[in-house]
């Protein structure tokens, strides 16, 4: 993924002690507002926090022998809504990568929806939001460098018995940053996704699987594995295999830290 960052020292610290703050500071209980790599239906309660630190690492080292260094991205989410019926999400993220897109980590997002049965008997979740909202305005069909991805997105999701939740959506961004392998505008893709707690072995226990369409550096195909340590702490151990390695590079191995605090 071509739109990720290190965190500096100063943040290391700073997410040090917000760790120790969030393990201590309460169990409420809230879905992450992602499956392992696309944005999903979850919403963010009113008046919680959901801190993520987010680590990808490379699978195979570049043709000419070199690894590109680690992605990491420390993020901060938090719901706004008092309501139960319509919830939002707004929130930050610091992503780091190598080169010069690193000078400019900060990201924004945010999320309005409906959870399942909001407003009828079976109706599924609705969530429309948006992500990757960087800093650095740019084209890079003409090398220039840009974050400013500025992603919107529409998407449902049903729970079934038994199955698990499935996902379906589109998604859409700046042309002038997301390009091909070609250089040539590749904004837009399909968003889908499968998840379940498999409670037959354990309710901390949860598999996902998700897809982001597009030849950009977005677009892949993810799995990942969740062990809930506690009500209000999880990690997923996912892979992510990229649609276009000319764009987003050699797939990658994630470990993804998810902590809800009030």
């Amino acid at each position: 993924m071509n739109t990720a960052y290190r965190i500096r020292n100063a943040s290391r610290i700073v997410l040090a002690a917000v760790l120790l703050c969030a393990v201590s500071a309460g169990t409420a209980m809230a879905t992450p507002s992602t499956i392992v790599w696309i944005p999903s239906v979850d919403i963010q309660p009113y008046k919680t926090g959901h801190l993520t630190y987010d680590t990808y690492l490379r699978a195979k080292q570049n043709p000419d022998g070199s690894r590109t260094s680690a992605i990491v991205d420390l993020g901060l989410t938090g719901g706004v809504l008092p309501f139960q019926k319509i919830q939002a999400e707004v929130g930050f993220d610091l992503i780091d990568q190598p080169g010069n897109a690193g000078k400019h980590p900060l990201f924004f997002n945010g999320k309005v929806g409906s959870p399942e049965d909001a407003w009828f008997k079976g109706s599924p979740a609705v969530a429309v939001g948006g992500y990757n909202f960087g800093t650095k305005n740019g084209d890079a069909r003409i090398g220039e460098v840009a974050t400013n991805q500025n992603i919107v997105y529409a998407i449902v999701g049903k729970t079934l018995p038994v199955v698990g939740r499935f996902e379906a959506g589109y998604y859409a961004g700046n042309k002038k940053v997301l390009i091909d392998e070609n250089g040539k505008s590749d904004e837009k893709g399909v968003l889908l996704s499968w998840d379940r707690t498999i409670s037959e072995i354990s309710d901390k226990l949860w598999v996902g699987v998700d897809y982001q369409g597009g030849k950009n550096a977005l677009g892949a195909l993810n799995f990942g594995v969740s062990w809930a340590f506690a009500k209000n702490v999880s990690i997923i151990f996912g892979y992510d295999i990229y649609n276009k390695k000319q764009t987003g590079g050699e797939n990658t191995y994630t470990v993804q830290l998810d902590i809800n605090f009030p």
